[in-house]
């Protein structure tokens, strides 16, 4: 995928987790196109990811969010403007998405 229109891509979200993160699952989806002349539409563009992480075991959700986010702060002022996140530990049901 090319680089997003506001400097941020699915890959480069992708390649930023899979190296913080070390995911066994990742799919990024660029949902941009759902959001098309709704309000923040023009500040950013919209995804969702599912992530799989060892290093998501034991933690609690919000936690799992704030290491997603903590991973992806540096592309965040470069064009995401909302982030939909399903993070899971290998040993949950809902692991491989």
């Amino acid at each position: 995928m090319a680089t997003a229109p506001h400097g941020v891509s699915a890959d480069d979200i992708e390649r930023v987790l899979r190296a913080t993160l070390a995911p066994t699952a990742l799919a990024v989806d660029d949902d941009s196109h759902h959001h098309a002349g709704h309000a923040g539409a023009r500040e950013g563009r919209h995804f969702s990811l599912r992530i799989t992480s060892a290093r998501f075991t034991g933690l609690s959700r919000l936690a799992r969010h704030r290491l997603v986010y903590d991973a992806l702060r540096p592309l965040i002022p470069q064009g995401i403007h909302a982030l939909a996140i399903q993070a899971h530990a290998p040993d949950e049901p809902d692991a491989n998405g």
